[in-house]
Order: structure tokens, then sequence, then C-alpha cells
């Protein structure tokens, strides 16, 4: 079975296959990021965010722990579906499209762990970044935290086999028309299946390009998530803090 369609992100999201490779990533690291993205942009006790591209939940839901009031929102109708589990007066979760404005306001907007560029438009990137700039009352702020693209390059392992709770996930990595490519295929009871990951290798030129375009002011830009230093080509992340 092969599995495609125009918006790889809209099938694969949805499976179940997808968090059972992602399930060992490392979400204490991504709590103190948290911890420490909040204390630095000062969010009041109460404030709202918005965590884009939310997938099922687990940082909304971490970040409503802290005392915010949290919209998680996605494409991905299951992910949505298992989160609005978790929903309280304080936690809600939707299924909306990221490159159209969000009907409220917030103190912060996060789009989280390179859940940008999957687009094969790319008028679809500058359309998010309005949107969030739309999305951000006249005291907030967006972040967006992304792959560096140059220290992932240069570090691309070209293939591996992943093996997670019995699955064999054949993985193999490929840069191809400005995009790092992860193809990923497996066999469950006989049945053959295929995934592509595909997002742009964007650089922090192209984001501050893009900015420029959406008239948003990048304001700090950070390397890793103790909000260390960024370097071009040692840093495993580009967080760019803007409004």
């Amino acid at each position: 079975m092969t599995n495609s369609t125009k918006q790889w992100y809209a099938s694969w999201f949805d499976t179940p296959y997808y968090h059972i490779l992602y399930k060992d990533r490392d979400y204490a690291e991504a709590q103190v990021f948290m911890d420490n993205l909040t204390n630095y942009l000062n969010i009041p006790e109460g404030g709202k965010i918005l965590d884009l591209a939310c997938g099922k939940g687990r940082h909304s839901i971490y970040l409503n722990t802290l005392g915010f009031d949290v919209t998680g929102i996605d494409l991905s109708e299951q992910s949505i579906k298992h989160a609005r589990q978790f929903a309280n007066d304080t936690l809600r979760f939707a299924v909306h499209d990221m490159t159209k404005p969000y009907p409220e306001t917030f103190d912060a907007v996060f789009n989280l762990f390179t859940s940008f560029g999957y687009f094969e438009d790319d008028s679809c990137n500058l359309k998010t970044i309005v949107s969030i700039k739309e999305e951000l009352n006249a005291y907030g702020f967006g972040v967006i935290d992304f792959m560096n693209a140059n220290y992932v390059i240069e570090h691309l392992v070209a293939e591996d086999i992943k093996t997670v709770d019995g699955i064999d996930f054949h993985q193999k990595r490929s840069v191809k028309d400005g995009y790092i490519v992860k193809d990923i295929t497996f066999e469950i009871d006989g049945e053959h299946h295929e995934f592509q990951e595909r997002v742009k290798a964007l650089t922090l030129e192209d984001f501050t390009a893009l900015f420029e375009k959406a008239d948003v002011h990048l304001l700090d830009i950070f390397g890793d998530y103790k909000l260390g230093k960024y370097h071009p080509q040692t840093s495993e992340r580009l967080i760019m803090i803007f409004k």
C-alpha cells in the first residue's frame, strides 16, 4: 500500500504509525523549553497561548499546567480528537488550518518543534506568519521553533532502521529541491506502507525575508532549548521570537 496525498502531512500525521515512530521523543527536554520560553517572554499568569500545529496536545497540556489559558489547533482531526479528552475551562482544542488566522488574539503564539515549512506552495509559509501576526494582541509575541537546516543537512543520516513496538521503520533521508526528505517504509501483517516527510530547508535568511514581507519584527534568535546563542553551523535549533 502506497499512502500518498498532495499534502503528505494530512495523511501521515493522522495515522497511528506516526505517533508510534516518534513515541520516544524527549518530552522532558520539551518541558524545560516551555519553562524557559514562558519565563523569557514573561507571559502573565493566566495569559493566553495559541499552540499552532499542536498534534495530540502534549505541549498544550503542559503549558496549561503552568497556569496558562491554552488553545491548541491542528489540521489532523485524529490528533485533535485525542487531545480533546484533556480539555478543560482553560484548555481547548480545534481543527484549524494554520495558514488562516484563528479568530482570537493571544499573549503568545507558539509554533514548536519544526511544525512549519511543510507546504508545497511557498506562499503558505508567508500566510502562516501573517496569520500569527493577526493572532497576537498588542503585547503578544510569536515564536517559531524550527530545525537549523544547515546543521541538519551537515549531519544527515542517509539511511537507518528504527524498531518501535515490533515495527521496523526503514528511513531514508535526502535533500531534494530545497526540501529535507525522509522516506519511511514498513510492513504490518504482510501489508506494505510507504510515507514521506518533506520539510523546506528554510534558513534564517529565508525566515528574515518572510518576516519582512509579513511586516513583523524579529526580536531574538536562540539555538537550543536552553535559549543559548544561535550559531549558523553548530546550533541544532533555530528559535525565533518576533512580533
